[in-house]
């Protein structure tokens, strides 16, 4: 037994390194993610996957500003608070530590209506169609998993 406690030892120490190791091969932690803002008031993609110690990047490439801002009653994946203006051109960034959904939108093209849920705009604001519909809020959501 005792010439086997030196290999047990050596082994029980090499296993979390190899848990990093498939962890990192994956991927996860630390990588960037983009959604941009195309010349329509819209963030694309509307839904994007990452994990956790991932980070999301925004990019507005609208002539207009636009904004980005949490809905902190559907929040779980930290950042509540958010509300950062995104000129046109420029980037923002958030990294997300755990697990969770962040789910956000643009408060000059969207509103949370009484149920906390992003709104399109209506007659005060937003682009309306042909038909007087006034579209779908500019909102999006980030899914963080572990």
């Amino acid at each position: 037994m005792r010439k086997l406690l030196p290999i047990l030892l050596v082994v029980a120490a090499l296993v979390p390194l190899g848990a990093i190791g498939a962890s990192a091969a994956r991927g996860y932690g630390g990588r960037t993610r983009t959604v941009k803002i195309p010349d329509e008031d819209r963030f694309t993609p509307f839904s994007i996957t990452i994990h956790a110690g991932d980070s999301v990047k925004w990019f507005n490439g609208d002539s207009d500003d636009h904004t980005v801002v949490s809905d902190d009653a559907f929040d779980t994946a930290g950042n509540k608070g958010t509300d950062h203006l995104l000129p046109s051109g420029q980037t923002f960034s958030l990294q997300f530590a755990h697990a969770g959904v962040f789910v956000y939108y643009c408060r000059f093209h969207a509103h949370l209506d009484e149920f906390n849920q992003p709104a399109a705009p209506g007659p005060d604001g937003g682009i309306q169609d042909q038909n007087g519909n006034f579209g779908t809020p500019m909102s999006g959501v980030v899914t963080v998993l572990p």
